[in-house]
């Protein structure tokens, strides 16, 4: 299969950056992880004309990089190879490398044209194809929390901000607190500029409701996949801007016992063939439509099915605890930071919900097909939400979620209505590999046992 297009854009860019030696390519396995190679830029130009060989069980390894015994891809198959296509519009530089580079997203499909079935890419496209079947566009954008991390040569510690005039650490939460941006402004400013670059449209910074913790708000598209896109480059442009400031930055949902978890929020709202956004209206609830109900309704529905998605490694479970604006059942409600499903303040022509339950460790491209089935399912069986939370109520804290891994599992390998939106072979393959990992991670006998068992015991 020919990518002109993307070859121009290829040529295009290389006319502006002509001293580019590399290009990296790149997918999301299942947990989200970037992994890919470097493709010399003669190489790569063959690469954006007709695709190129890809090992199949890089999208489907483990938190460590192995391969699943559980399953025969990348070993008793012989370890085949599918076919990689560079998503046109992906491509941008990276200005961190030492050797002039640039990168792109790839797409994998197998040698008949089929996608391939374990491409979490490829999944979200599977489930936005019944919403674009009824002229429903979704518009999206990611929240993304996450900590900047310092070694104190004992353990890992959030970097606390610092006393003006010292290198000593200023205790206390300060929430949205300007100086503690200002302390990371170097940090800051390298992640905004290369931001502009790689054209991830990154918004407002937060000093977050922990020391260390940050949130960057990316800007609403109406394209799911490229809101993808650019949460997976933000994160990894995160991770650069740290390294070079002498720091490192975590996604992990739950890096540090007793304060915050980080979270992946998504914001979506719906539009009609015309424009119109289909969330905008009066109902009995407030100002908004039926349809926002009944989307809330649907994804409500798939919550608990979608938790091994939302919560997709061993840490992911340690955030969901009492007192942690972590929603833990499928509650809704307007201008309310307690709830799973918050409907933001905001004009008609701009209403959407925010699904607050997803760790920022998890795959944005799952995450979101599990959003676009819980929308779909919602508006087309006009599922009723249940009770809304009214602004400024008091909730007392309920626990309807499976809230560890293995229950999670269960939950995704019983579901009824996600396969129909994620496809019945992703569907099959993920819980395997996701219990085996979580088996892995059970069996290990950590320092913990025996600080808390061995003399006791």
């Amino acid at each position: 299969m020919s990518n002109k297009s993307g070859f121009d854009e290829f040529e295009t860019y290389l006319a502006s950056h002509p001293e580019t030696r590399y290009l990296e390519l790149l997918v999301a396995d299942m947990n989200g992880i970037l992994r890919g190679k470097r493709a010399a830029v003669d190489d790569a130009k063959k690469i954006y004309r007709n695709g190129a060989n890809w090992c199949g069980a890089t999208v489907l390894l483990d938190s460590k990089g192995s391969t699943f015994e559980a399953i025969p891809m990348g070993g008793a198959d012989g370890d085949p190879d599918v076919r990689a296509h560079i998503v046109p519009g992906t491509l941008a530089p990276v200005p961190w490398a030492r050797i002039p580079s640039a990168q792109a997203i790839v797409e994998l499909s197998n040698f008949d044209g089929s996608p391939y079935a374990y491409d979490s890419r490829q999944v979200l496209n599977n489930a936005l194809q019944p919403l674009r079947d009824q002229g429903l566009h979704p518009v999206m954008a990611a929240e993304l929390e996450f900590y900047l991390v310092a070694h104190d040569g004992d353990s890992f510690q959030p970097r606390m901000p610092r006393i003006p005039g010292s290198e000593l650490p200023q205790d206390g939460l300060q929430y949205a607190m300007m100086e503690d941006l200002e302390d990371v402004d170097d940090f800051l400013a390298d992640l905004d500029a290369w931001c502009l670059e790689q054209n991830i449209p990154a918004g407002a910074a937060l000093s977050e409701f922990s020391s260390g913790q940050f949130e960057i708000n990316l800007q609403h598209v109406d394209d799911p996949l490229r809101a993808c896109e650019h949460a997976v480059m933000l994160k990894r442009a995160v991770k650069a801007a740290a390294l070079k400031n002498g720091l490192a930055a975590t996604f992990m949902a739950k890096p540090f016992a007793g304060i915050p978890g980080s979270g992946l929020h998504i914001h979506v709202s719906l539009l009609d063939g015309e424009g119109n956004n289909v969330f905008a209206g009066e109902c009995s609830d407030g100002p908004f439509s039926e349809s926002l109900r009944h989307a809330i309704g649907g994804l409500g529905a798939v919550m608990a099915e979608g938790m091994a998605i939302f919560a997709p490694n061993a840490n992911s479970y340690r955030r969901y605890v009492p007192g942690s604006f972590v929603p833990c059942t499928p509650n809704w409600g307007l201008n309310h930071r307690g709830v799973a499903l918050r409907i933001p303040l905001s004009s008609p022509a701009n209403n959407r919900v925010e699904v607050r339950v997803a760790g920022a460790d998890a795959n944005p491209y799952l995450v979101t097909a599990a959003v676009m089935a819980g929308l779909h399912h919602g508006i087309t069986g006009k599922i009723e939400p249940g009770p809304m939370i009214r602004e400024r109520e008091e909730i007392e804290e309920v626990f309807t979620l499976p809230t560890n891994w293995p229950q999670a599992l269960d939950a995704f390998e019983s579901a009824k209505i996600l396969p129909g939106y994620l496809g019945a072979e992703f569907s099959r393959v993920f819980p395997i590999c996701r219990r085996e990992e979580a088996n892995s991670f059970q069996a290990e006998v950590s320092n913990r046992d025996y600080e808390w068992y061995l003399r006791a015991v």
